[in-house]
């Protein structure tokens, strides 16, 4: 079973990243409950990712860019939208976690301000993981040694 964990994943990711827009679409149009349904979901949802995430890792251990070898300058991609995609879901949890809270307790022009910051990081980690995904899992998967010889 744990090997479909990144599978099931990058599409809490990306359930996540469209309950997102639904809910910035939502609070535009003036629909507050809809937008807080919204948000709510992408917040579970995103915390079932967190549960599926550490339980992946803590079985499966780090995954590494398997093409590493063969096509460098993809790995400088790949590199290049990890990091950031680590240190900002780092702080992730605590924004989220902070905004909600001064969204349902009434304060909005706090949580306007936070949501401002809190609102893109969590859409860009979202998408970001998807295509951390879609490089290790799709985009270039570990090759067998036979197929590593011929490409090198």
């Amino acid at each position: 079973m744990i090997q479909y964990l990144p599978h099931v994943n990058a599409s809490l990711n990306l359930i996540a990243t469209c309950l997102l827009i639904a809910g910035f679409v939502m609070i535009k149009r003036g629909r507050e409950v809809a937008h807080v349904r919204c948000m709510l979901s992408a917040f579970a949802v995103s915390m079932a990712f967190l549960a599926c995430y550490t339980l992946y890792h803590a079985n499966a251990g780090s995954k590494h860019f398997p093409a590493e070898d063969y096509q460098p300058v993809f790995a400088w991609l790949y590199r290049a939208i990890l990091f950031p995609h680590i240190i900002l879901a780092a702080t992730l949890p605590f924004l989220t976690v902070i905004t909600i809270f001064l969204g349902l307790t009434d304060r909005r022009e706090k949580h306007r301000k936070i949501a401002r910051w809190t609102f893109p990081v969590w859409v860009y980690v979202s998408i970001t993981g998807v295509l951390v995904y879609l490089f290790i899992y799709w985009w270039f998967p570990p090759l067998n040694e036979t197929a590593r010889v011929l490409t090198l």
